[in-house]
């Protein structure tokens, strides 16, 4: 399972107006559905919730017809107003089995994990279809020195749990074998999905042969294993 967390401010410069970063991440949404991405979670903290709401209405209706899942951050609300196909809850989100009993048939329920421990407690709890677990390796997103589990830690949860563990956290190509023979079902990624300095096609195409060669670095079918 691939999925790409959204940063529409990685996507524009700072200085490039706010709806600039918004149009540049629903052509990221467009190219990765066309791209055959599994999940794409909604990850704007810093939008209310009428305009994340928008947004999402607006990435549901890119997706449709297409393999693609739209997850939204954290915002529970947000994803059942705008009948997003799912969300994705924090580490220190409401518990998931609260939210499967406020969501209709079909709702995919995420959450993030960063240890053994409290993967298997999540696991055993219920109510998630997936586990993402981090950081797995040093990554641009967290400063230096932040703590990594490394794929020892990564194998050891995919070994206990039922459900799929997806990667997050450092991951690039050439670290996808570890990832994949560690177990992992496989990977949730900001930079992976984000060629610089690319526009237009060619940021399309550079987003399609990363999906492929993912693809086979992972040996997975094209058909999703997800509910």
């Amino acid at each position: 399972m691939l999925c790409l967390v959204t940063d529409r401010h990685r996507l524009a410069p700072v200085r490039v107006s706010a709806d600039a970063g918004v149009g540049a991440l629903l052509e990221q949404i467009d190219d990765a559905a066309r791209a055959g991405v599994d999940l794409i979670q909604i990850r704007e903290r810093d939008l209310e919730a009428g305009p994340l709401a928008a947004l999402v209405t607006r990435a549901m209706t890119l997706v449709r017809g297409t393999r693609t899942k739209i997850l939204v951050n954290e915002r529970v609300d947000v994803a059942l107003v705008a009948g997003a196909h799912g969300v994705h809850l924090r580490s220190a989100s409401m518990d998931a089995r609260r939210v499967r009993s406020l969501a209709p048939a079909g709702f995919l329920i995420g959450r993030s994990v960063h240890g053994a421990a409290e993967a298997a407690r999540i696991a055993d709890e219920g109510g998630v279809d997936f586990l993402v677990l981090g950081t797995i390796f040093p990554t641009r997103s967290k400063p230096a020195g932040h703590p990594t589990l490394g794929v020892q830690v990564l194998e050891s949860v995919t070994r206990r749990v039922a459900v799929p563990v997806l990667a997050i956290g450092g991951v690039t190509l050439d670290r996808v074998p570890a990832v994949a023979k560690a177990g992992a079902a496989g990977v949730a990624a900001i930079g992976l999905f984000q060629p610089m300095g690319l526009a237009g096609e060619d940021e399309a195409n550079h987003l399609a042969e990363i999906v492929h060669r993912l693809r086979i670095l992972f040996d997975t079918p094209l058909s999703s294993s997800l509910p």
